[in-house]
This record gives structure tokens, sequence and C-alpha cells, in this order.
């Protein structure tokens, strides 16, 4: 016979290897010591000898609490992996009982974690995107149900935290949405100067930018950057609030944390993001004036007396039109991704970047169904 210790010391858990005699593949292993929480503080080895086929367990006098029977089973899986068999009937019914319930319980596999194939994928992300619409139509239905009695009494409302988020979400954001919309103007007189010039039409720079700028991008930008920067700080705040228990003492007190928290971030963003989709409509024609001056020899005084000529107000309101839905979608999906936050602080990044992907996503769609709405009804 041969045997194989490790030189643990005495209390602490080990495993002893013995060959049977009747062949050199298959072994006994023995457990040795307290496999408990104390006999674990030094790791055994539980590397599987050489040639090993057939390993029959046995523990008659050991300590076996969860934590060894986790090392047990997790070394047991690893001998499995490498084409052994394990027979378990030496130990005794209550450490094989423990021993079961812990391969059951603790190595499972999640349902998660399984794999399903191409279409069980995208079942399950259609499902997830299901859930997720379904708990925003759920957050809109909400918002209808608290804001609709404000219409009557308006008094009712927190203005001084909507004056506050609308100098957070409005008066801090008109550097970065001035200074990007100016150079979105400017690139799109030079893509349009590019082509016209070659025809000697440069004056129809001042059509392209105009129309698209009112009617589309000034808009579309404005909702997606603040996307990016309020509503995730919206999901951020809210969510820091959930993880240090500040919304549950607002339940416990009696409050609303739909009209503590959300009602103010909507009704402000609501105010803010059409006043800042016509700032970023200014700032990209102010752009466009500078290229078309510059660079392809089009006068600003005679650029800024054809815009009136170009678009008409019609133009102007079709695109600010859509800046309070943007701003309600935007304000819902960053409040209802900072409730959702459970568990720790790193939950409060997760949900942030889910905020800024999903009210993107949506602001994008909305766009979208505005111009099929537009093309439909032909305006």
């Amino acid at each position: 016979m041969t045997a194989r210790a490790s030189t643990s010391p005495p209390e602490a858990a080990a495993l002893v290897w013995t060959a049977q005699e009747s062949t050199s593949h298959s072994r006994v292993c023995q457990l040795q010591g307290a496999w408990n929480a104390s006999g674990l503080r030094r790791a055994p080895d539980t590397r599987l000898p050489e040639a090993t086929q057939h390993i029959t367990l046995k523990a008659s006098a050991t300590t076996l609490d969860t934590s060894g029977a986790l090392l047990l089973a997790r070394s047991m899986a690893q001998w499995q992996a490498a084409g052994a068999t394990v027979d378990t009937s030496g130990l005794s019914d209550a450490q094989r009982q423990l021993l079961d319930l812990v391969r059951q319980r603790a190595l499972a596999i999640p349902p998660s974690a399984r794999s399903l194939g191409l279409l069980g994928d995208i079942g399950r992300a259609t499902l997830t995107a299901l859930d997720e619409l379904r708990a925003l139509l759920a957050f809109v239905g909400e918002l209808a149900w608290r804001g609709a009695p404000l219409l009557l009494q308006p008094w009712r409302l927190r203005w001084r935290e909507v004056i506050h988020e609308i100098d957070a979400a409005g008066l801090r954001a008109l550097g970065i949405i001035g200074l990007l919309s100016f150079l979105i103007g400017m690139v799109m007189a030079y893509q349009a100067g590019a082509t016209l010039a070659t025809y000697g039409a440069n004056i129809l720079i001042v059509n392209l930018v105009s129309i698209i700028t009112l009617r589309e991008l000034g808009p579309l930008l404005t909702a997606i950057l603040v996307a990016g920067r309020t509503g995730s700080s919206y999901t951020a705040q809210i969510g820091t609030m959930q993880i240090t228990e500040e919304v549950d003492a607002l339940r416990a007190l009696g409050m609303s944390p739909f009209d503590m928290l959300v009602l103010p971030k909507v009704v402000a963003l609501v105010v803010t993001l059409p006043l800042l989709a016509l700032f970023a409509d200014v700032m990209g024609l102010a752009g466009g004036g500078v290229v078309a001056a510059l660079g392809y020899g089009v006068p600003i005084s005679e650029y800024a007396a054809r815009i009136p000529q170009v678009v008409g107000l019609k133009t102007l309101v079709l695109g600010l039109v859509k800046a309070p839905v943007f701003a309600v979608v935007i304000a819902l999906v960053g409040c209802m991704q900072g409730l959702r936050v459970e568990g720790s602080a790193a939950a409060v990044g997760r949900a942030t970047t889910v905020s800024v992907v999903q009210a993107i996503f949506l602001v994008i769609v909305i766009d979208a169904s505005f111009s099929v709405l537009y093309n439909l009804l032909r305006l």
C-alpha cells in the first residue's frame, strides 16, 4: 500500500490517500481533522493522485460543517471533471445528506447561466425588454395619476426643488449644449458646402442647415446630451438614497417618494428641455453661419435674412414639440432605474449605465416615430 498525506497540523483538515490492493486505479480518500471553519484556516491539499479512476470517501469520525462540505463538493467536482468516479458510501448519513444539499444548492447552475441557444437568448432578451417596457408604462401611469391633481392645485408641488432642478439641468448645461450645437452646425455647413459649391449653390447651405437643425438635430442632440448628463445624475442620486435607506425613511414618515423625488424632476425637465432645444437651434444656426461666411462666401446678413424665407414658425414648432416628450421619458427612466437599485454601491453604477442607454434608445425611437407621424400627416 502507498499513502500520501498533507503536512497540516493535527486538528487541521487533511486528506489521506490510500491505494487499494485490488487495483492501482482505485483509492480510498480518508478525511481527517476538523472539516469546519476553524480546521480549514489552512486549506488541505485536494489534488487528485495520478492515474486515479475511482475514489471511495471515508470520514466516520470527522467534523463536517457547511464550509467543509462546500470545499469537499468543489473538490469532488474537480475529480469528476478529471474522469474519476466518487463513492460517498463511506460517509455517515448526516455527512452525506449535508454534502448532497451543498452540491445541489451551492454548485447548481443558476437558470440565467444556462445556455439556451440562439433562440433562447433572443427569447430572454425579448422578455427582459418587455419587462422594462411594462415597468416604464407603470411609471407613466403613476405620473399621470399623481401629476394630474397638481394641475388643479399647483401650490402642492415642491417649487423650491423644481427651481433647483431647473438650475442643475438647465443653466449648468448651457455651456456644453451650446458648444456642441455650434460645432455640429459648423460640421453640417462644411459637409453641405463641399457639395453645393461645385454647382455654385453656396446659398443653399442656409436651407440645409436651418431645416435639419430646427426640425431634427437641435431637439435630438439636446435630448441625448440631457439623457447622458441629467438622466444619469437622477439615477445616481436616487440610487444612492436607496442604498442609504433614505427612500425607506420617506415611506416610514408617510411621504411618497414619487411626490418628493420624481415629480419635481419631471416638471423641471419638461420646462427646461424645450428652452435648451431652442438654445441649441440658435447655436447650430450660428455655427453654420460662421462656416458659410468664412468658407463659402455667404455674408452673415444674407445668411440671417434667408433663414425666415426657408423655415417658418411651423418648422420650429414641429421640432420643439418633441422636447417635452423627450423630457418626460428621460426623467422617468432615470428615476425608475434609481428606485430599482438594490445591494451595494456597484449597483448604482450598473443602474446609471442602464439608465443612459435606455433613455438615449427611447429618445431616438420617439424621434423616428415623430418623423413617421409628420410624414403621414404631411407636415
